[in-house]
């Protein structure tokens, strides 16, 4: 059984959420709710629950501004929210879980699912941690970090020394600055989304890779990009104007 606390500004975004909860993931008991951020910490401070279920956009202090503001974060964390883009993109490069109103049974399940194994391992706090320095570093894309969960840990990599992925059929492995590589149990599709705000070009099915270390892209029908490690990538037919483009 896990204890928690919903903190959300709409009292029926709350009664709706348990109520899901009681008929779906029973396995999820509510200890207490709160209606804006204040109220939630003093519910997390007073009965230090497993979980959280958190709204980012609140009025006065968003979710975001709670969390930040907390002496500890000794839990783990579902947010739902209706949407916000920055904060979405963050909470994803993270590896934490969010599900979008109005809340669908199966994402619920299987953000409930993904957070019981994550407080098995004790790896939440970590996940949080780099949420909070997403947020605190917002303006400075250099210093985000992308969580990358296998079986035996979680890693976190600054983007910004990422060199490139490759996908290995649901395998994605990433090259970084030095030579390291850490394979991931995740398709590159996942990835590609993540990580086009920060410059990566996705150049091949199989394929993507940074921009700011690519030297150069040959001409002709089967176009390869060179990287200044001398890596050479493929790119298919049908990205190469677009991959022109992005690199000029």
């Amino acid at each position: 059984m896990m204890n928690a606390v919903i903190i959300d500004d709409e009292p029926l975004n709350i009664t709706n959420l348990q109520r899901l909860l009681e008929q779906y993931c029973p396995e999820v008991k509510i200890i207490n709710t709160a209606t804006s951020a204040d109220k939630g910490a003093e519910a997390i401070l007073e009965h230090a629950p497993d979980l959280v279920f958190l709204d980012i956009q609140m009025p006065g202090k968003s979710g975001f501004d709670m969390l930040g503001a907390l002496p500890h974060n000794d839990f783990a964390l579902i947010f739902v929210t209706a949407f916000d883009q920055f904060g979405i993109q963050a909470i994803k490069c993270s590896a934490i879980d969010y599900l979008l109103k109005p809340i669908e049974v199966e994402a619920l399940q299987a953000a409930v699912t993904k957070v019981k194994t994550r407080i098995a391992d004790k790896r939440k706090n970590l996940l949080l941690d780099n949420l909070l320095h997403t947020i605190q570093h917002r303006f400075s894309p250099n210093e985000h970090r992308l969580a990358l969960p296998s079986l035996k840990e979680t890693r976190f990599v600054y983007t910004r020394d990422i060199v490139r992925c490759e996908s290995n059929n649901s395998y994605t492995s990433f090259y970084l600055l030095g030579g390291e590589k850490i394979t991931v149990t995740n398709p590159i599709h996942e990835y590609e989304e993540l990580l086009l705000p920060y410059g990566f070009i996705r150049t091949h099915q199989s394929h993507l890779v940074n921009g700011k270390f690519v030297k150069s892209m040959t001409r002709g029908a089967e176009a390869l990009i060179l990287l200044e490690d001398g890596t050479q990538v493929p790119v298919s037919r049908l990205k190469k104007e677009l991959v022109r483009k992005m690199l000029t």
